[in-house]
């Protein structure tokens, strides 16, 4: 087997794991979104245990990805995003105790931080996996949206769980993007061998 057909083969299985994460990512986020709007919208130990979970969630999945992708070595932007989403569950549970405006505040430093190590993770994948501008956009508006989160914070108007589940919506709206775009070009790249 040739060097090009090895790595044609890494890339192809590459590509299907991508495609599975940004489904099941998509799959969570939708979920949580929902959740927000309903079950925690009236219940606040459960949109506490929620905003916890989130990060906490999104920690995990970097890590699953990660370990898919060569490992944590291979991947510092989603070992650094690791770190900093298990820093930001906890500040959030201690954030809780004082407040929504303080969980809020936490949450839009984490959606800086980790919006510039997702767009770093996609940028360092466009070589060699393609259709990573929806998650470079993702981490682009999830470092505004941060930004945006901060300043609410800081603001007199009455928040809750619902201004969190629109970031937590664009969110899943780009891993639906990138995963059915993983999904047509795979189908596309596939269809003229069909032909033959």
């Amino acid at each position: 087997m040739s060097a090009q057909t090895n790595d044609q083969s890494r890339a192809l299985s590459s590509n299907a794991w991508l495609k599975s994460y940004y489904y099941l990512r998509f799959a969570v986020s939708a979920a949580w979104v929902a959740l927000a709007f309903t079950v925690a919208k009236d219940s606040p130990l459960f949109a506490a245990v929620m905003l916890v979970a989130y990060p906490a969630w999104d920690a995990l999945a970097n890590y699953l990805d990660a370990q898919r992708s060569g490992g944590l070595g291979r991947n510092k932007s989603q070992l650094l995003n690791l770190v900093v989403s298990i820093i930001t569950a906890i500040a959030v549970a201690i954030a809780l105790g004082r407040g929504i405006s303080a969980v809020l505040a936490v949450y839009g430093v984490w959606a800086v931080v980790s919006g510039a190590f997702q767009l770093l993770t996609a940028v360092r994948r466009w070589k060699t996996n393609g259709a990573q501008w929806a998650m470079i956009l993702s981490g682009a508006q999830s470092a505004l949206a941060g930004l945006f989160f901060v300043k609410m914070a800081s603001g007199t108007e009455a928040i809750g769980i619902a201004n969190v589940a629109p970031y937590a919506a664009f969110g899943a709206f780009y891993f639906l993007v990138s995963a059915v775009w993983l999904s047509v070009g795979g189908a596309l790249r596939r269809s003229p061998r069909a032909v033959r």
